[in-house]
């Protein structure tokens, strides 16, 4: 139920942004470029210019007072970027894309009522009121078009661990892997299996003892598809799989690099649900120290190899 339910609300999430996207076209066709003084036209400042157009406002400065005080653009710059032959046809387009985007947005939060009335009658594995949920993880941040209730809470309810402590996971991300997984890891004996069955190990094609590929299957899973913009989410973390990320796409590049943290995340999320264990980022200098010591070891391997002994450099005075 709660899959059919986050589907049916990113088919809704998506109707909404090709609404956007009409807007966007009808303001473009009237010569009103209004999206290069405002980064988002569906924000505070964009959506009170167009009612306000759609309403028949047509005086440019009035139309720049309703500016939010966070916008940095000046209402001479705004006036500007207003500057455009206001066609009939294209007001009409406007207003109905406007208002398909409200059904949609209504929509949107009609969906959140039922996802939450879904997830408060599911069973519960902790006691809240006993195990209080641990502080979130900083640098967190809230999706525009996210659920208005506490996902994060409800899913720590239900789970018995915090997933969204994981680096790259948000609530949302978490939310989609278990409504496509479950919370029972009972269904895949090891991480491996269940690392195998969202198709993010390599599958080693051989042939007369050869192996012929090693590229991972084509499967359509979309806990497979939110893990890997988990792991993209890692590019500027500043963690211990933050540095793994970041090394991982310097060496092999970013699309295996994806895979291979992906794969990592789905390994972590398995232990976490089926053992209850809490995870805890030891940091992004412990790694680096960690990933010194193997590549120190590597080099004494190597000289070993060829009879030759590593000689530390002796610092002079600074």
């Amino acid at each position: 139920m709660l899959r059919s339910y986050l589907r049916q609300r990113e088919n809704l999430v998506t109707s909404a942004s090709i609404c956007v996207q009409h807007m966007q076209k009808a303001l473009t066709e009237m010569n009103v470029q209004l999206a290069n003084v405002i980064s988002d036209i569906t924000g505070v400042t964009g959506m009170a210019i167009l009612r306000a157009l759609v309403a028949g406002e047509r005086n440019l400065h009035k139309l720049a007072q309703l500016k939010h005080k966070q916008i940095h653009a000046t209402p001479a710059e705004i006036v500007q970027s207003l500057e455009g032959n206001w066609r009939e046809e294209l007001i009409f387009v406007l207003r109905q894309s406007l208002d398909l985007y409200d059904f949609h947005l209504a929509q949107i939060q009609e969906c959140d009522r039922q996802i939450e009335t879904h997830m408060q009658a599911m069973e519960s594995k902790v006691d809240v009121s006993v195990h209080p949920m641990p502080p979130s993880r900083q640098g967190q941040k809230r999706r525009k078009h996210g659920p208005r209730f506490d996902v994060r809470q409800q899913l720590y309810r239900c789970t018995g661990v915090d997933l969204t402590r994981i680096d790259g996971l948000d609530v949302q991300t978490v939310q989609t892997v278990l409504s496509e997984v479950g919370v029972a890891m009972s269904h895949w004996p090891t991480e491996s299996h269940f690392a195998s069955w969202l198709g993010l190990c390599p599958d080693n094609r051989t042939s007369g003892g050869k192996v012929l590929q090693r590229r991972t299957r084509r499967v359509v899973n979309r806990a497979a598809t939110a893990l890997r913009m988990g792991a993209w989410n890692l590019i500027r973390s500043q963690s211990a799989l933050g540095a793994k990320f970041r090394r991982l796409r310097a060496r092999l590049g970013a699309p295996k690099a994806i895979t291979a943290m992906a794969h990592q995340l789905a390994r972590l999320l398995y232990r976490m649900l089926k053992f209850g264990t809490a995870y805890v980022d030891k940091g992004m200098e412990h790694y680096e120290s960690k990933y010194r010591l193997q590549q120190m070891k590597w080099l004494h391997k190597q000289a070993a190899a060829f009879h030759l002994q590593l000689i530390p450099l002796q610092r002079g005075p600074e």
